[in-house]
Formats: C-alpha cells, sequence, structure tokens
C-alpha cells in the first residue's frame, strides 16, 4: 500500500504513478492526520510511504502519525521523498522510523520535483514545472519497478548536519503562521480551511460581513492554503509577492 502526504500534489502525483506502475493502492493520508485517525491498517503488499522533505527529512505530522499508527501484514517499508535539489540525511531518519516500529527497512529514494515552499523560494513558471515532472518520471518508474521486485532503494546524500541541526531550527524558528495576510481578493470561499492538514485555519468576521482567513498557531509550513487558494489571495509577508502559485501540473 503507497501511503502518501501531498500540499500542493507533487507527492500525489509521485505515490499514484508508482500505484499505477505496480498495481498498488494509494492512500491519501490527508484525512487521517486531520482527524489524528490511528486506527490500524493491513497490506499484503510492502509498505511505501510517499511525502515531501521537510528541511531535509520527513514532515514531523507524517513522522508521528506513522509511529502512532499500526501496520499489519507486510513487513517491509520503502520511503519516497519529494524534493527541491535534495534530501540531504532523510534516510538516517526513515530508517530509524521503520526500526522503532519493527519493520524491514528498504531504502529512502528522493524524486526531484518542482519547488512549492513559496515562503523561501521562487515557485516555477507551468512550463518549466511540467519539464521538471517530465524529468522525474524516469526516476519514479525505475523506484516503482525496485518496490515491485523487492530491491533496496537506492540512497543518495546522506548529509547529517542539515538533517539534524538545520531541520531543528526550521522548527523551531522557521514555521510559524504569523506572516500570513489576505488580500481583498479574498472571497471567502473557504478553500484555505478545507486544504490545511491540521484544521489550523478558520473564518472569522463579523456577523453578516465577509469572514477572512484566521491561522491559529498549528502551522506545519506545507503551503497548501497559499497555493491553493482560487484567488491568490493569501501572503506571505513580502516573501510571496509576485511569486507564480504552484500546484503539480499533472495528474495520474
Amino acid at each position: 500500500m503507497i501511503l502518501y502526504f501531498s500540499g500542493t500534489g507533487n507527492s500525489e502525483y509521485v505515490a499514484k504513478r508508482i500505484a499505477q506502475r505496480n498495481g498498488d493502492e494509494a492512500l491519501n493520508l490527508f484525512d487521517k492526520i486531520r482527524k489524528i485517525d490511528h486506527s490500524e491498517l493491513h497490506s499484503e503488499m510492502p509498505w511505501v510511504v510517499v511525502a515531501p522533505t521537510y528541511a531535509w527529512q520527513l514532515p514531523h505530522v507524517v513522522r508521528d502519525w506513522l509511529m502512532g499508527t499500526e501496520l499489519t501484514g507486510e513487513r517491509r517499508i520503502y520511503f519516497v521523498l519529494t524534493c527541491g535539489t535534495s534530501i540531504s540525511g532523510a534516510g538516517l531518519y526513515t530508517r530509524k522510523i521503520a526500526s522503532a516500529k519493527g519493520m524491514e527497512y528498504k531504502g529512502t529514494a528522493p524524486v526531484v520535483m518542482p519547488e512549492n515552499y513559496i515562503a523561501v523560494f521562487k515557485t516555477p513558471e507551468q512550463e518549466e514545472a511540467m519539464q521538471i515532472v517530465d524529468r522525474a518520471e524516469e526516476k519514479i518508474d525505475r523506484i516503482a519497478d525496485a518496490i515491485k521486485s523487492g530491491e533496496y532503494l537506492e540512497e543518495l546524500g546522506g548529509g547529517r548536519l542539515q538533517s539534524m541541526i538545520v531541520n531543528k531550527a526550521f522548527y523551531k524558528f522557521i514555521i510559524s503562521d504569523k506572516k500570513f495576510v489576505t488580500t481583498e481578493a479574498c472571497t471567502s470561499c473557504g478553500q484555505c480551511v478545507r486544504v490545511c492538514p491540521v484544521e489550523n485555519i478558520y473564518l472569522e468576521g463579523p456577523e453578516g460581513e465577509p469572514r477572512h482567513p484566521v491561522w491559529s498557531g498549528r502551522c506545519i509550513h506545507c503551503m497548501a492554503c497559499i497555493n491553493r487558494c482560487p484567488f491568490q489571495a493569501i501572503e506571505y509577508g513580502n516573501a510571496s509577492e509576485n511569486r507564480v502559485r504552484y500546484r503539480c501540473p499533472k495528474t495520474v
């Protein structure tokens, strides 16, 4: 079974392509994480966790969900992490997760996809994003074939410094929702509320007047709200101004 977490579609695309190629099931963890649902899951095929890389590690919200959920049946587990450039030493930490769950670790593979961390980096235009995804497809298919044949996934990187020290700093000093604001383009549609995986956003306003998003302080910086707002009505301070909003340009 393919378990995936995706804010703007990159990891979803990778997960569904692997599932399609291998005749496997792809399960979106959005509702599981949002509802804090740790009900047991069972699979007769190897477990494959597909997620983005947050500061060169598996997102903590995914890690915590995995550690609290019993996975029965097949004991092999693979990790596939999407990234803008590198996953550095993320494999050091996914290996620990597998060990803690008593599962057979089968490696962690990176897949370079278009940048979506609009709070810090420039996001690509549609044509460039499509080219990056097209280039990634051969790698995704090789990963799928390796999983199907039971091979250990190739691991690259290994930068302990980034995945340990920078990750800690990222969660302590960088992740914050205080810079999120809405512009006059906001229509109170509630899309940002619906796409937040940790229920961090709600609409607030005087009765009878338009309501606007309020962030509650539990943000994980998945960037789903800002990138998936249909009216580009959310900004992250000055950092996101004039930057292209990103969603994966391809679907499976």
